[in-house]
């Protein structure tokens, strides 16, 4: 195939991974405009003004991109994951990982938005959260430690479930992402008992 034929998919350096990019920033578009259910693959690929032949290229169900719509969240949640695990205080792991997934939710609020409305985004996360890595118990690992009580679980569920829904809320569409991100913040850290960081003034 070759760049520049109507409905294949381009070629060369770069070419078929900034498809794949428009493809799914298209997707999560008309995603949140009609959900999952109500956009089809003809939708998506006549957006991008493509063939559905070029679509099914890359992924051969719509709900392979859902999946891959949620994927970019994920894998920046594991990162920090990761980096939180290797903190050597407590402490510390935990500030990472609320400040880490608060940056997230704010920076991914459209995906936020569909997931709390969509069933079709909502089993495409609960997919990779309950995959083989299981990213729900690591996260729920480093906020609740070795040896948590019924209060401490319930606490580190109410503290994730809330900041995700409420950064993904319409009603939190017209503040900007840093004052989210403030509050969003201070809400985690009254929940999850944690100091405030000192001020640098």
């Amino acid at each position: 195939m070759t760049a520049g034929t109507a409905g294949t998919v381009e070629t060369g350096a770069g070419g078929t991974e900034d498809t794949r990019s428009r493809l799914l920033a298209t997707a999560l578009r008309l995603f949140t405009e009609h959900g999952v259910e109500g956009t089809s693959l003809q939708m998506i690929a006549d957006a991008l003004g493509v063939t559905k032949a070029a679509v099914y290229y890359h992924f051969k169900a719509k709900s392979e991109i859902a999946e891959a719509v949620a994927q970019p969240a994920l894998r920046e949640l594991d990162v920090i994951l990761d980096e939180a695990a290797a903190k050597r205080r407590r402490g510390a792991q935990v500030d990472h990982l609320l400040s880490g997934f608060v940056d997230v939710v704010v920076r991914h609020r459209r995906l936020l938005a569909l997931f709390s409305s969509d069933p079709g985004i909502a089993r495409a996360v609960e997919a990779s959260l309950h995959g083989e890595q299981n990213m729900e118990s690591r996260l729920l690992a480093i906020l609740v430690g070795p040896e948590p009580d019924a209060g401490d679980v319930v606490t580190a569920h109410v503290a994730l479930a809330g900041i995700g829904l409420a950064g993904g809320a319409p009603a939190m569409a017209e503040l900007d992402d840093d004052t989210l991100r403030r509050h969003l913040l201070e809400v985690g850290r009254r929940l999850l008992r944690r100091p405030r960081p000192p001020r640098l003034d």
